[in-house]
C-alpha cells in the first residue's frame, strides 16, 4: 500500500531541467528517505508533492487517488528553509497555522497544547520568534508541522540547527509519528538518520533518480565481500598461507586480547570456503559481514554517476 506515488515527473525551469522522469513509491506507514547532493532535484520534487508548483509532466498519486488541492490539509511539510512570522507571538500565529491546515478553533487548540507540553514549550505561548534561539523556533517550526496529525509528514532536514538532546526529542517523535500511523518522507544529508530511521530511499542526483529501494537491502547489494574474522592465536596468520585461498586479507591487527582480520572473499566464493581454509590453521571466535554504510554507497553512486557523464 502506498502514500504517494509519482510516475516520470519532469520539470523544467527557464531551460533546466529540474527532474526527469522521476518515479517514487512511498509505503504507508513507513519512514522513506529522498537523498541526493545539493541541487540534485529533491525539493523540487517536494515541491510538486506539497503542490507549490506543478510538473510539467508524469502524475503524482497521494493515497490512492490523483493528487487534489484538497490533500495539503492531509500533508504537513517542513521545508528547508524555516517561515515564521518573527514579530507575531507564538500561540498566536500556531493558531492561524493550523485554522489554513482546516482545524476548528478548538481543535488547534486542543492539538497546540498537547504539543506545547509535550515539548515543554508552554511557556512560549506568549512570546515572539525574536525572543527565541534558533532551536527553540526550529521546535514550534515542528509542532506547527504536525499538530494537525498529517497523513503524510515530509520532513526537509529537521534536525538542522539542534543541539543533540533536540536531535534526539525529533528522531523520537518521529518514529512515534511513524508508530501511530503517518508516513514520513525524509530529506536530509546525515546519513547516520537515515540508517537509524528509513526503511526505504531513493537517491536522486542531477534530477534522474539514480536507485530506491529498502534500505537494508541497497547496503547488501553494494556490500564488497569483506567479512570480519575474530581469532585467537599466538600471533597474526602469516597471508603466504593462503595464497590459494578463496579470499585475500585486507587488513590485521590484536585488540583486547584476539585478532582481528578483514579479508575479502573472492568473486564465486561463500563463507563457507572461507572457513573451511582457515579453521585448520587457527581457533576462529567469530565472524562478520562487513555491510557499507548508507554514507560510503551514497558518495559511491554519486560518483559513479559523475564519472559516466
Amino acid at each position: 500500500m502506498s502514500i504517494l506515488v509519482t510516475n516520470n515527473v519532469v520539470k523544467r525551469f527557464d531551460g533546466h531541467l529540474a527532474l526527469d522522469d522521476v518515479s517514487i513509491d512511498v509505503p504507508e506507514g513507513k519512514i522513506f528517505g529522498l537523498l541526493g547532493p545539493n541541487g540534485a532535484g529533491k525539493t523540487t520534487l517536494l515541491r510538486i508533492v506539497n503542490q507549490i508548483t506543478a510538473p510539467d509532466e508524469g502524475n503524482v498519486f497521494f493515497d490512492n487517488h490523483p493528487l487534489t488541492a484538497n490533500d495539503v490539509f492531509r500533508i504537513g511539510y517542513l521545508p528547508e528553509e524555516r517561515g515564521l512570522y518573527k514579530k507575531m507571538k507564538i500561540g498566536d500565529q500556531a493558531m492561524y497555522l493550523a485554522k489554513l491546515k482546516g482545524m476548528s478553533h478548538a481543535q488547534a487548540l486542543s492539538s497546540l497544547k498537547s504539543w506545547f507540553m509535550r515539548f515543554g514549550i508552554q511557556a512560549w505561548w506568549n512570546k515572539k520568534i525574536t525572543e527565541l534561539s534558533k532551536g527553540m523556533a526550529q521546535k514550534v517550526q515542528f509542532v506547527t508541522t504536525v499538530m494537525h496529525n498529517p497523513k503524510l509528514l515530509i520532513l526537509d532536514e529537521p534536525f538542522s540547527g539542534f543541539d543533540p538532546i533536540n536531535v534526539d526529542l525529533i528522531r523520537k517523535e518521529i518514529i512515534r509519528l511513524k508508530e501511530n500511523g503517518t508516513s514520513v518522507i525524509l530529506s536530509t544529508h546525515n546519513m547516520e538518520s537515515v540508517e537509524e530511521l528509513c526503511d526505504e530511499i531513493a537517491l536522486i542526483d542531477n534530477a534522474r533518480l539514480v536507485i530506491t529501494g529498502q534500505v537494508h537491502d541497497i547496503r547488501r547489494i553494494h556490500g564488497d565481500n569483506r567479512i570480519e574474522i575474530l581469532y585467537r592465536a599466538s600471533d597474526e596468520l602469516d597471508p603466504a598461507q593462503f595464497d590459494n585461498a578463496p579470499f585475500s586479507i585486507i587488513s590485521q591487527g590484536k585488540k583486547d586480547g584476539s585478532y582481528r582480520m578483514t579479508v575479502e572473499l573472492n568473486d564465486g566464493h561463500t563463507t563457507n570456503e572461507l572457513l573451511e581454509a582457515l579453521i585448520p590453521r587457527t581457533n576462529i571466535v567469530g565472524m562478520n559481514e562487513i555491510i557499507p554504510r548508507m554514507h560510503d554507497i551514497f558518495i559511491k553512486l554519486v560518483t559513479q554517476k559523475e564519472e559516466r557523464q
